[in-house]
């Protein structure tokens, strides 16, 4: 008998749900050959049936992984239930990105904690907050802070995760007084 074509569905997790892994239930409604009428005469009809499909996301897949359900597609007279397969999508998420086993956040830090230095909270995947970060250098344009093992689940490694990139982006005044100007102006030609 001829198989049909996979049917491929995307599947949307969040980050979190990639990290930490989850169980997603997904109502599929397929098409599916019944045998009525008598033992000489059978005749195959086709009606619809909703399965409940359960997938069991793994800490740390990435967009892109593949899992496939053999013959949970339709039916149809003459040849082999079609497989479906679901294909992991990330949801886009208000603070992370993701790049391969790490995750990326832009924090927004005022003029004056960028040139004196601060302790910052940033938040972590999950909803945790750390509260730890001090820093004493001068944020510059480019300027990357990186928290070992806050980043995605790695995999391949139990128990290791990626590393969270912390990039900052400095808020610079958008007015300054004469008296203001003058004050900056005279503190950085004597840094010159």
């Amino acid at each position: 008998m001829v198989k049909p074509p996979t049917v491929q569905k995307d599947l949307e997790c969040t980050l979190e749900e990639l990290c930490y892994g989850c169980m997603k239930k997904i109502k599929v409604t397929r098409d599916v050959l019944t045998n009525t009428g008598f033992v000489l005469m059978s005749l195959r009809q086709i009606i619809q049936e909703e399965e409940i499909l359960i997938i069991n996301v793994k800490p740390g897949w990435k967009k892109g992984t593949k899992i496939t359900f053999e013959g949970m597609g339709n039916e149809r007279p003459g040849t082999c239930p079609a497989d479906i397969t679901f294909v992991i999508a990330e949801k886009r998420h208000p603070l992370f990105q993701r790049e391969g086993d790490n995750l990326k956040i832009v924090v927004e830090i005022p003029l004056l904690k960028a040139l004196t230095g601060c302790e910052i909270s940033i938040p972590l995947l999950g909803g945790e907050n750390m509260t730890t970060l001090m820093i004493e250098d001068i944020i510059h344009p480019g300027y990357e802070k990186i928290i070992i093992g806050q980043g995605m689940t790695i995999t391949e490694e139990e128990g290791k995760r990626g590393n969270l990139k912390v990039t900052f982006l400095v808020e610079f005044p958008t007015e300054l007084t004469d008296e203001q100007r003058s004050d900056i102006l005279s503190i950085l030609e004597d840094s010159c």
